[in-house]
Order: C-alpha cells, then sequence, then structure tokens
C-alpha cells in the first residue's frame, strides 16, 4: 500500500470514528494502518539522519566546530 492510499484510509476511518463510530474491526485496521504510517515516518527519518555528514568537528577554532 503507497503512502497515498494509506493516509487516506486513515483519514476514512478517523472520520467514521467520530461520525459514527468503529467496530472492532476497523477500529484494529485503523491501528495497524497507523503503525505502518509511523513505521515509514521512523524509517525515513532515520535515513535522513544516517546521511548526515559533519564537515568539520575542530572545537579549537572557537566557533564549536560551525562554519559559517
Amino acid at each position: 500500500m503507497d503512502i497515498d492510499s494509506l493516509v487516506q484510509r486513515i483519514n476514512e476511518l478517523a472520520r467514521k470514528a467520530k461520525s459514527e463510530g468503529l467496530t472492532e474491526e476497523e477500529a484494529t485496521e485503523r491501528a495497524n494502518l497507523r503503525e505502518i504510517y509511523l513505521g515509514n515516518i521512523r524509517r525515513n527519518f532515520r535515513q535522513q539522519l544516517e546521511t548526515i555528514e559533519f564537515v568539520d568537528d575542530d572545537t579549537s577554532k572557537g566557533n564549536d566546530g560551525l562554519k559559517h
């Protein structure tokens, strides 16, 4: 399931939960879809963190190693 259809289904279930309530099966589906969504967010964030490259970590320059 792609991210767009995943979010769409989560939103459909959220609207239904507010208007008329969810069956046990729908509540379980919503919880599973949310976990998949959050897993995607975490995985993407981790990938971004892993691609961070420190350019200069020399703190003897008096600027805490930051380049301006």
